[in-house]
Protein backbone atom coordinates (compact mmCIF):
# COMPACT_ATOMS: atom_id res chain seq x y z
CA UNK A 1 0.00 0.00 0.00
CA UNK A 2 2.80 2.58 1.09
CA UNK A 3 4.77 1.60 -2.27
CA UNK A 4 1.55 2.28 -4.03
CA UNK A 5 0.93 5.80 -2.29
CA UNK A 6 4.50 6.83 -3.09
CA UNK A 7 4.06 5.94 -6.78
CA UNK A 8 1.05 8.22 -7.32
CA UNK A 9 3.13 10.63 -5.65
CA UNK A 10 5.35 10.60 -7.69
CA UNK A 11 3.15 10.65 -11.00
CA UNK A 12 1.12 13.02 -10.14
CA UNK A 13 4.27 15.54 -9.64
CA UNK A 14 5.67 14.94 -13.19
CA UNK A 15 2.34 15.28 -14.17
CA UNK A 16 1.80 18.69 -12.67
CA UNK A 17 5.70 19.83 -13.62
CA UNK A 18 4.97 18.80 -17.62
CA UNK A 19 1.12 20.80 -16.95
CA UNK A 20 3.42 23.77 -15.68
CA UNK A 21 5.31 23.56 -18.63
CA UNK A 22 2.57 23.48 -20.97
CA UNK A 23 0.52 26.13 -19.28
CA UNK A 24 3.10 28.37 -18.58
CA UNK A 25 2.79 31.89 -20.65
CA UNK A 26 -0.31 30.97 -22.35
CA UNK A 27 -3.16 33.86 -22.78
CA UNK A 28 -6.22 32.02 -22.20
CA UNK A 29 -8.57 34.11 -23.64
CA UNK A 30 -6.48 33.71 -27.84
CA UNK A 31 -6.76 29.78 -26.47
CA UNK A 32 -10.70 29.93 -26.19
CA UNK A 33 -10.49 31.55 -29.29
CA UNK A 34 -8.06 29.05 -31.31
CA UNK A 35 -10.44 26.31 -29.90
CA UNK A 36 -13.75 27.58 -31.56
CA UNK A 37 -11.76 28.54 -34.74
CA UNK A 38 -11.74 24.81 -36.34
CA UNK A 39 -13.38 23.47 -39.26
CA UNK A 40 -16.78 21.77 -38.59
CA UNK A 41 -16.27 18.84 -41.47
CA UNK A 42 -12.77 18.07 -40.84
CA UNK A 43 -13.26 18.03 -37.21
CA UNK A 44 -15.88 15.32 -37.35
CA UNK A 45 -13.95 13.25 -39.90
CA UNK A 46 -11.09 13.33 -36.91
CA UNK A 47 -13.30 11.80 -34.39
CA UNK A 48 -14.48 9.17 -37.54
CA UNK A 49 -10.93 8.51 -37.70
CA UNK A 50 -10.08 8.19 -34.13
CA UNK A 51 -10.94 4.62 -33.29
CA UNK A 52 -8.92 3.52 -37.12
CA UNK A 53 -5.46 2.33 -35.29
CA UNK A 54 -7.55 0.56 -33.11
CA UNK A 55 -8.54 -1.42 -35.83
CA UNK A 56 -5.20 -1.25 -37.36
CA UNK A 57 -3.59 -2.45 -34.47
CA UNK A 58 -5.73 -5.11 -34.24
CA UNK A 59 -5.05 -6.57 -37.62
CA UNK A 60 -1.49 -6.17 -37.44
CA UNK A 61 -1.61 -7.75 -33.90
CA UNK A 62 -3.15 -11.41 -35.49
CA UNK A 63 0.69 -12.16 -37.33
CA UNK A 64 1.86 -12.31 -33.59
CA UNK A 65 -1.00 -14.15 -32.04
CA UNK A 66 -1.02 -16.69 -35.02
CA UNK A 67 1.61 -18.60 -33.53
CA UNK A 68 -0.39 -19.57 -30.43
CA UNK A 69 -3.72 -19.72 -32.15
CA UNK A 70 -4.81 -19.00 -35.53
CA UNK A 71 -8.15 -18.22 -35.28
CA UNK A 72 -7.81 -15.31 -32.88
CA UNK A 73 -11.30 -13.27 -33.46
CA UNK A 74 -10.66 -9.46 -35.36
CA UNK A 75 -13.20 -8.11 -32.94
CA UNK A 76 -11.62 -9.46 -29.53
CA UNK A 77 -8.29 -8.01 -30.95
CA UNK A 78 -10.12 -4.44 -31.55
CA UNK A 79 -11.67 -4.56 -28.25
CA UNK A 80 -8.50 -5.41 -26.48
CA UNK A 81 -7.09 -2.32 -28.09
CA UNK A 82 -9.63 -0.58 -27.04
CA UNK A 83 -10.07 -1.60 -23.68
CA UNK A 84 -6.15 -1.75 -22.76
CA UNK A 85 -6.26 2.04 -24.36
CA UNK A 86 -9.30 3.15 -21.93
CA UNK A 87 -7.45 1.94 -18.81
CA UNK A 88 -4.71 3.45 -19.63
CA UNK A 89 -6.80 7.21 -20.07
CA UNK A 90 -8.67 6.59 -16.59
CA UNK A 91 -5.46 5.19 -14.64
CA UNK A 92 -1.96 5.64 -14.08
CA UNK A 93 1.26 3.92 -14.54
CA UNK A 94 -0.01 2.57 -18.42
CA UNK A 95 -1.97 -0.49 -16.71
CA UNK A 96 -3.74 -1.09 -20.24
CA UNK A 97 -0.70 -2.08 -21.51
CA UNK A 98 -1.31 -5.36 -19.20
CA UNK A 99 -4.87 -5.59 -19.11
CA UNK A 100 -4.76 -5.19 -23.03
CA UNK A 101 -3.14 -9.01 -23.48
CA UNK A 102 -4.58 -10.49 -19.93
CA UNK A 103 -8.31 -8.92 -21.58
CA UNK A 104 -7.63 -10.87 -25.21
CA UNK A 105 -5.85 -13.93 -23.31
CA UNK A 106 -9.67 -14.49 -21.69
CA UNK A 107 -11.89 -13.77 -24.21
CA UNK A 108 -9.60 -16.32 -26.64
CA UNK A 109 -8.73 -18.77 -23.90
CA UNK A 110 -4.93 -18.33 -24.45
CA UNK A 111 -2.21 -18.61 -22.09
CA UNK A 112 -1.54 -14.75 -20.23
CA UNK A 113 2.05 -14.97 -20.48
CA UNK A 114 1.85 -15.64 -24.35
CA UNK A 115 -0.22 -12.68 -25.00
CA UNK A 116 1.95 -10.29 -22.76
CA UNK A 117 4.99 -11.64 -24.96
CA UNK A 118 2.97 -10.08 -27.92
CA UNK A 119 2.64 -6.93 -26.74
CA UNK A 120 6.35 -6.62 -25.74
CA UNK A 121 7.15 -6.88 -29.21
CA UNK A 122 4.44 -4.84 -30.37
CA UNK A 123 6.14 -2.23 -28.10
CA UNK A 124 9.37 -2.88 -29.94
CA UNK A 125 8.26 -2.29 -33.16
CA UNK A 126 6.24 0.95 -33.05
CA UNK A 127 9.76 2.45 -31.02
CA UNK A 128 11.68 1.10 -34.33
CA UNK A 129 8.81 2.36 -36.91
CA UNK A 130 8.89 5.56 -35.69
CA UNK A 131 12.15 6.19 -35.09
CA UNK A 132 12.95 4.81 -38.84
CA UNK A 133 10.21 7.64 -40.26
CA UNK A 134 12.02 10.33 -37.79
CA UNK A 135 15.32 9.46 -39.02
CA UNK A 136 14.03 9.71 -43.00
CA UNK A 137 12.49 12.95 -41.92
CA UNK A 138 16.03 14.22 -40.31
CA UNK A 139 18.09 13.00 -43.41
CA UNK A 140 15.58 14.94 -45.51
CA UNK A 141 16.78 18.28 -43.63
CA UNK A 142 19.44 19.02 -46.51
CA UNK A 143 17.80 17.97 -49.61
CA UNK A 144 14.65 20.43 -48.67
CA UNK A 145 16.34 23.33 -46.26
CA UNK A 146 13.80 25.71 -47.36
CA UNK A 147 10.89 23.82 -45.21
CA UNK A 148 13.04 23.56 -42.18
CA UNK A 149 12.05 27.18 -40.19
CA UNK A 150 12.05 25.79 -36.87
CA UNK A 151 14.35 26.06 -34.14
CA UNK A 152 17.84 24.67 -34.42
CA UNK A 153 17.99 23.16 -30.72
CA UNK A 154 14.43 21.45 -31.57
CA UNK A 155 16.44 19.59 -34.32
CA UNK A 156 18.85 18.86 -31.76
CA UNK A 157 16.34 17.62 -29.08
CA UNK A 158 14.92 15.84 -32.14
CA UNK A 159 18.55 13.50 -32.89
CA UNK A 160 18.56 12.92 -28.94
CA UNK A 161 15.17 11.60 -28.73
CA UNK A 162 15.61 9.40 -31.61
CA UNK A 163 18.65 8.18 -30.58
CA UNK A 164 16.94 7.41 -27.14
CA UNK A 165 14.23 5.80 -28.86
CA UNK A 166 16.33 3.32 -30.79
CA UNK A 167 18.84 2.15 -27.97
CA UNK A 168 15.66 1.74 -25.95
CA UNK A 169 14.16 -0.68 -29.08
CA UNK A 170 16.95 -2.28 -29.43
CA UNK A 171 17.75 -3.25 -25.62
CA UNK A 172 14.21 -4.71 -25.68
CA UNK A 173 14.95 -6.35 -29.23
CA UNK A 174 18.38 -8.18 -27.83
CA UNK A 175 16.65 -8.98 -24.83
CA UNK A 176 13.34 -10.52 -26.39
CA UNK A 177 15.97 -12.35 -29.10
CA UNK A 178 17.88 -13.71 -26.40
CA UNK A 179 14.86 -15.00 -23.91
CA UNK A 180 13.12 -16.67 -27.55
CA UNK A 181 16.63 -18.20 -28.63
CA UNK A 182 18.25 -18.92 -25.52
CA UNK A 183 15.57 -20.37 -23.87
CA UNK A 184 17.07 -22.91 -21.28
CA UNK A 185 20.00 -20.32 -19.98
CA UNK A 186 17.09 -18.03 -19.64
CA UNK A 187 15.23 -20.17 -17.58
CA UNK A 188 17.84 -21.22 -15.51
CA UNK A 189 18.55 -17.64 -14.63
CA UNK A 190 14.84 -16.96 -13.80
CA UNK A 191 14.53 -20.09 -11.21
CA UNK A 192 18.33 -18.66 -9.49
CA UNK A 193 16.92 -15.60 -9.16
CA UNK A 194 13.71 -16.96 -7.34
CA UNK A 195 15.40 -19.62 -5.38
CA UNK A 196 14.50 -16.88 -1.75
CA UNK A 197 10.77 -17.50 -2.83
CA UNK A 198 8.48 -19.81 -1.90
CA UNK A 199 7.40 -23.09 -4.29
CA UNK A 200 4.01 -22.09 -5.17
CA UNK A 201 5.70 -18.58 -6.55
CA UNK A 202 8.64 -19.59 -7.93
CA UNK A 203 6.08 -22.19 -10.00
CA UNK A 204 3.96 -19.67 -11.17
CA UNK A 205 6.23 -17.16 -12.39
CA UNK A 206 8.11 -19.96 -14.30
CA UNK A 207 4.84 -21.01 -15.88
CA UNK A 208 4.53 -17.35 -16.91
CA UNK A 209 7.75 -16.91 -17.71
CA UNK A 210 7.42 -19.62 -19.97
CA UNK A 211 4.63 -18.69 -22.12
CA UNK A 212 5.82 -15.66 -22.46
CA UNK A 213 8.84 -16.95 -24.03
CA UNK A 214 6.48 -19.18 -26.01
CA UNK A 215 4.89 -15.70 -27.31
CA UNK A 216 8.41 -14.90 -28.89
CA UNK A 217 7.61 -17.70 -31.31
CA UNK A 218 7.23 -14.73 -33.86
CA UNK A 219 11.16 -14.16 -34.46
CA UNK A 220 11.30 -17.98 -36.13
CA UNK A 221 8.82 -16.90 -38.85
CA UNK A 222 10.40 -14.85 -41.86
CA UNK A 223 7.54 -14.34 -43.85
CA UNK A 224 5.79 -12.93 -40.50
CA UNK A 225 8.29 -10.79 -39.77
CA UNK A 226 8.14 -8.58 -43.35
CA UNK A 227 4.61 -8.54 -42.85
CA UNK A 228 4.47 -7.56 -39.56
CA UNK A 229 7.34 -4.64 -40.59
CA UNK A 230 4.80 -3.61 -43.35
CA UNK A 231 1.81 -3.33 -40.84
CA UNK A 232 3.90 -1.19 -38.31
CA UNK A 233 4.19 0.96 -41.13
CA UNK A 234 0.64 1.31 -42.02
CA UNK A 235 -0.22 1.32 -37.92
CA UNK A 236 2.00 4.73 -37.63
CA UNK A 237 1.49 6.15 -41.17
CA UNK A 238 -2.08 6.07 -40.37
CA UNK A 239 -1.74 7.85 -37.33
CA UNK A 240 0.34 10.56 -38.57
CA UNK A 241 -2.39 10.83 -41.34
CA UNK A 242 -4.94 11.17 -38.54
CA UNK A 243 -2.97 13.90 -37.23
CA UNK A 244 -2.60 15.86 -40.73
CA UNK A 245 -6.17 16.03 -40.82
CA UNK A 246 -6.25 17.55 -37.76
CA UNK A 247 -3.68 19.71 -38.77
CA UNK A 248 -5.62 20.98 -41.76
CA UNK A 249 -8.91 20.98 -39.40
CA UNK A 250 -7.08 24.43 -37.73
CA UNK A 251 -6.39 25.76 -41.08
CA UNK A 252 -2.38 24.77 -40.60
CA UNK A 253 -1.18 23.37 -44.01
CA UNK A 254 2.22 21.23 -44.09
CA UNK A 255 3.74 18.95 -45.82
CA UNK A 256 2.68 14.82 -44.73
CA UNK A 257 6.45 14.18 -44.16
CA UNK A 258 6.05 16.95 -41.46
CA UNK A 259 4.36 15.36 -39.44
CA UNK A 260 6.35 12.66 -38.91
CA UNK A 261 8.75 14.07 -36.01
CA UNK A 262 5.96 15.82 -34.05
CA UNK A 263 3.91 12.21 -34.04
CA UNK A 264 7.43 10.83 -32.66
CA UNK A 265 7.25 13.40 -29.82
CA UNK A 266 3.41 12.49 -29.28
CA UNK A 267 4.24 9.03 -28.94
CA UNK A 268 7.30 9.56 -26.59
CA UNK A 269 5.14 11.85 -24.51
CA UNK A 270 2.33 9.28 -24.82
CA UNK A 271 4.31 7.15 -22.92
CA UNK A 272 5.20 8.96 -19.73
CA UNK A 273 2.75 6.97 -17.04
CA UNK A 274 0.55 9.64 -16.49
CA UNK A 275 -3.18 9.20 -15.59
CA UNK A 276 -4.93 9.73 -19.24
CA UNK A 277 -1.27 10.58 -20.88
CA UNK A 278 -2.04 14.36 -19.19
CA UNK A 279 1.22 16.31 -19.24
CA UNK A 280 3.96 14.41 -21.08
CA UNK A 281 1.58 14.41 -23.72
CA UNK A 282 0.44 17.97 -23.81
CA UNK A 283 4.03 18.91 -22.99
CA UNK A 284 5.61 17.05 -26.12
CA UNK A 285 2.90 18.18 -28.63
CA UNK A 286 3.43 22.21 -27.69
CA UNK A 287 6.91 21.77 -28.18
CA UNK A 288 6.91 20.17 -31.48
CA UNK A 289 4.19 22.54 -32.78
CA UNK A 290 5.85 26.00 -31.42
CA UNK A 291 9.46 24.95 -31.93
CA UNK A 292 9.20 22.73 -35.39
CA UNK A 293 6.52 24.53 -36.98
CA UNK A 294 6.97 27.80 -35.30
CA UNK A 295 2.94 28.20 -34.48
CA UNK A 296 1.79 30.57 -31.91
CA UNK A 297 1.94 29.20 -28.42
CA UNK A 298 -2.03 30.05 -27.74
CA UNK A 299 -2.70 28.08 -30.91
CA UNK A 300 -0.55 24.81 -30.22
CA UNK A 301 -2.06 25.05 -26.60
CA UNK A 302 -5.65 24.96 -28.03
CA UNK A 303 -4.65 22.05 -30.52
CA UNK A 304 -2.93 20.30 -28.00
CA UNK A 305 -6.11 20.62 -25.80
CA UNK A 306 -8.20 19.67 -28.44
CA UNK A 307 -6.48 16.75 -30.13
CA UNK A 308 -6.31 14.93 -26.74
CA UNK A 309 -9.79 15.56 -25.41
CA UNK A 310 -11.18 14.10 -28.82
CA UNK A 311 -8.73 11.06 -28.19
CA UNK A 312 -9.33 10.56 -25.41
CA UNK A 313 -13.57 10.95 -25.03
CA UNK A 314 -13.49 8.86 -28.52
CA UNK A 315 -11.44 6.14 -27.27
CA UNK A 316 -13.10 6.08 -23.59
CA UNK A 317 -16.46 5.87 -25.02
CA UNK A 318 -15.42 2.76 -27.58
CA UNK A 319 -14.37 1.27 -24.54
CA UNK A 320 -17.25 1.58 -22.36
CA UNK A 321 -19.52 0.41 -24.84
CA UNK A 322 -17.55 -2.82 -25.40
CA UNK A 323 -17.45 -3.62 -21.44
CA UNK A 324 -21.46 -2.43 -20.99
CA UNK A 325 -21.68 -5.45 -23.60
CA UNK A 326 -19.79 -7.66 -22.14
CA UNK A 327 -21.09 -6.73 -18.10
CA UNK A 328 -17.37 -5.79 -17.16
CA UNK A 329 -16.98 -3.11 -15.07
CA UNK A 330 -13.60 -0.40 -15.42
CA UNK A 331 -12.53 -1.40 -12.15
CA UNK A 332 -12.89 -5.18 -12.91
CA UNK A 333 -10.40 -4.42 -15.73
CA UNK A 334 -8.20 -2.36 -13.20
CA UNK A 335 -7.83 -5.48 -10.62
CA UNK A 336 -7.21 -7.65 -12.83
CA UNK A 337 -4.19 -5.24 -14.40
CA UNK A 338 -2.55 -5.24 -10.67
CA UNK A 339 -3.30 -8.70 -9.78
CA UNK A 340 -1.10 -9.81 -12.28
CA UNK A 341 1.76 -7.12 -12.15
CA UNK A 342 2.17 -7.69 -8.32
Amino acid sequence: MKKTWIRLVLISLLMVVFLYFFFRSVEWREVFDYLTGIDIRLFILVILLTPVHLATRGYRWKYLLIHGKKDVKFLNMFAGNAVGFTVTFIFPGRLGELVKPLYLAQKEKMSKGFVIGTVVVERTFDLFTMSFLLGLFLLSKPVYPSFFQGKKEAFSNLYLWGIVAVSFATVLLIFSLSLYFFKEKTLSVVRFVLKPFSHKISEKVLELSQEFIQGLKFFHSVGNLLIYILLSFVVWLGIIFYYWVFFFAYNVSLPFFFLFPYTFLVMVGASIPTPGMVGGFHYFSKFGLTSLFNIDLNLAVGMTLVVHAIQLVVTCLVGYAILWKEGISLFQLKKLGEKESQ
